[in-house]
């Protein structure tokens, strides 16, 4: 499929649906799709990420994933007091890469035309490059000091994990690249051997814990993933802000774009999705499931956990302390990448 036809599609639904609901603002393009070629091919394992700005303070939680005609839609709920400020869409990573370009879909009032010149303009200057890094920088170490230890062993790992595999965003942040969710540790090693740091790439996957894994140990794990991933698919009732990537439309990008990784040589980069589609089973299983069916899956969680050096929360905190000492070291990296980035405006 062309990436052109699935934004068609894409618009067709927001001028169709969105844009129908009341206090709607407008919607625009985010995720992997930004800056993609209309001629590009789209895989079986990407959805088409939309944002739809209401001027609600707060809306609903993400509408997710769905397909629309035949394409992956995934559609997340703005609230516009999240984008009304220029210099806070500057300063965070998950909102200025998708007003880099021109992404609106719809803008009936022409506030988000606004912001999006605005920020544009501003993106590449050095100054707000570097906030943006220094925000995530901060978000990982709070992230990982504030670990809820009394947590369910499947949230305490969530807790360690998305902070810990945010490192690979400050570099993507440092290279102007597109902080990216599934694929962030083939996209940061791209950015290394760019710009010669290369052997980095080691340390942050050192920090998963999953450099000794074979190809085949990981498919295995990916195997029992997806036993856990079909039964919390067949209890999930309790709505959780993720629901939509464990159901049977979002499989092809939980499972099979995990294996399609590990077959392309890539199974340590496959890991991080892998514990967390775990993880987020897990907490499925705990609100939905009989017990007899939780406690069925919950070996194969742990040998998973097991394999990259985690079985308590005393392992965890560990870990976490090990990736807050690691952050110099990889400011050092974003630093020099910030020097050389040619694209970088010194203002």
């Amino acid at each position: 499929m062309k990436v052109g036809y699935a934004r068609n599609v894409a618009v067709e639904w927001v001028m169709q649906h969105g844009s129908k609901e009341d206090n709607f603002l407008g919607a625009y393009f985010s995720g992997s799709i930004v800056g993609m070629p209309n001629d590009a091919e789209l895989t079986e394992s990407s959805d088409v990420d939309i944002v739809v700005v209401f001027t609600l303070d707060k809306p609903q939680h993400k509408l997710g994933k769905f397909f629309y005609h035949d394409v992956l839609l995934e559609v997340t709920y703005l609230s516009w007091n999240e984008l009304s400020s220029v210099e806070d869409v500057l300063t965070s990573h998950h909102l200025a890469s998708s007003f880099r370009i021109d992404t609106i879909i719809a803008d009936p009032t022409g506030s988000i035309h606004k912001l999006q010149a605005q920020v544009s303009l501003h993106f590449t200057e050095k100054e707000w490059v570097r906030r943006r890094c220094e925000n995530v920088l901060n978000k990982i170490k709070n992230g990982l000091r504030n670990i809820n230890t009394s947590a369910p062993f499947y949230d305490q790992v969530t807790e360690w994990l998305f902070p810990t595999g945010v490192t690979t965003h400050v570099i993507l942040l440092a290279a102007l690249r597109n902080p990216t969710v599934r694929r962030r540790y083939l996209a940061v090693r791209e950015v290394l051997l760019e710009y010669g740091h290369v052997d980095f790439y080691q340390s942050l996957l050192d920090l998963l814990g999953c450099t000794q894994l074979t190809p085949s140990r990981v498919e295995e794990h990916l195997d029992e993933l997806a036993k856990t991933f079909d039964t919390a698919v067949a209890v999930s009732k309790t709505p959780f802000f993720f629901s939509t990537d464990i159901t049977a439309i979002a499989r092809p990008i939980a499972i099979d774009g995990s294996r399609r990784l590990i077959r392309a040589g890539y199974h340590h980069e496959a890991i991080f999705w892998i514990v967390a589609i775990f993880a987020r089973c897990h907490k499925i299983l705990a609100a939905d499931a009989p017990l007899e069916l939780v406690r069925a899956n919950i070996p194969a969680f742990e040998e998973m956990m097991a394999d990259i050096g985690i079985t308590s929360t005393q392992d965890i905190i560990h870990r976490a302390e090990e990736v807050i000492q690691f952050l110099p070291r990889l400011w050092e990296i974003t630093e020099d990448i910030l020097l050389k980035n040619p694209s970088i405006v010194n203002k």
